[in-house]
């Protein structure tokens, strides 16, 4: 009997696509025993010569997936001063958009320019914070911006996410929302990050600003998270400076014309990204590893139809997050109860890789 299709693990290396599968049977697996040597595959053709398609193409039939698997999708966020003034802003617009715009204007100036110019859990830092407190400026968010803690959360569970050329999804009942792009590490379970790629943390600010406690409701939803398109590991060619260095870009093209573009400059960082993972692991340990979204400066704040109520996605916007040493991650947005539900867990994975002769 001919073994069932499935979820394959597959190295691109000097163009050439290889299927890694008898190697490591699942990308947790490759991401723990990579070396940095190449391990034989049976090679599938060149990459340009595979019949690629996002997955929204009708007839669509060879599609990447997200480049993980068994890994917990952890995300952090308020990592840059840009992102820490803008979470300000929907607490206390209490994810109302029209309101955001004078509140902006207040807060930009004053607590944007100090949180620049201090170190996270320094004691400048604590003086600062007392600063605030006293004009009455001081936030949850503040706190993780310049306290001592990052804010790192689930973002999605485990064979969740989707990948390059697939539906993402934005929760129908949200009307002040945007993409999030960000490079995401890919974590061992001894703690080394082993390479790095490109992610959307897609992100719902009328849910989160009414109460930080509906970050789940405003994070983890159907086709909420993508990842993409490949896993870059790190090497003598690639290393974690060309992270810290790293400008991402995004490009939001809508179906009523509308165009916006920005960038995310990782050497604005407020915390190095190896400190966040260390706090990622202070506490916790994770057998089949992790990645871990790095957070972003953009927030969009582009009126997209009436003055004052700013930038939220429509039906049909096509996303594309890129930077030249990770590639490009598109994928083209629709209401989250739309988009293809997830079926495919994790005891379908074990049983597919059983089927298959994968399994020791």
């Amino acid at each position: 009997m001919e073994a069932p299709d499935g979820p394959t693990p597959i190295l691109v290396h000097r163009g050439r696509v290889l299927d890694v599968s008898t190697f490591a049977p699942t990308c947790a697996d490759f991401v723990r025993h990579w070396r940095g040597d190449v391990p034989q595959g049976r090679d599938l053709g060149p990459i340009d010569e595979l019949p690629w398609a996002p997955s929204w193409e009708d007839g669509a039939t060879t599609s990447l997936l997200a480049p993980i698997d068994l890994q917990c999708i952890k995300a952090s966020g308020v990592t840059f001063a840009v992102s820490a003034v803008e979470r300000v802003i929907e607490e206390r617009a209490r994810g109302d958009a029209r309101k955001a715009e004078e509140i902006r204007d207040a807060l930009r100036e004053r607590v944007g320019a100090d949180i620049r110019s201090v170190k996270p859990g320094s004691e400048a830092a604590a003086r600062l914070k007392e600063a605030l407190i006293a004009d009455g400026l001081w936030s949850q968010y503040l706190e993780v911006a310049i306290g001592p803690h990052a804010e790192i959360f689930t973002k999605a569970q485990p064979l969740s996410a989707v990948g390059w050329g697939a539906w993402i999804g934005v929760r129908g009942d949200s009307h002040w929302n945007n993409p999030e792009p960000e490079i995401v590490l890919a974590v061992a379970p001894d703690g080394r990050a082993v390479g790095a790629t490109l992610g959307n943390d897609v992100n719902l600010r009328d849910f989160e600003g009414r109460s930080a406690l509906l970050l789940g409701e405003a994070k983890d939803n159907n086709a909420s998270c993508a990842l993409g398109p490949f896993i870059r590991l790190f090497d003598d060619r690639f290393t974690l400076d060309d992270v810290r260095n790293a400008v991402v870009r995004l490009e939001i093209a809508g179906d009523d014309q509308f165009r916006l573009s920005g960038e995310s400059s990782m050497n604005q960082i407020s915390r190095d990204p190896e400190e966040l993972v260390a706090q990622a692991l202070s506490h916790h340990r994770y057998p089949d590893g992790f990645v871990l979204f790095l957070g972003t400066m953009f927030a969009p704040t582009q009126d997209r139809d009436q003055p004052g109520l700013g930038f939220t996605h429509k039906r049909g916007d096509v996303v594309r997050v890129f930077t030249p040493r990770l590639g490009v991650l598109e994928n083209k947005v629709t209401p989250a109860e739309e988009a293809p539900a997830w079926t495919f867990g994790l005891s379908d994975l074990m049983r597919n890789l059983a089927g298959r002769g994968l399994l020791a």
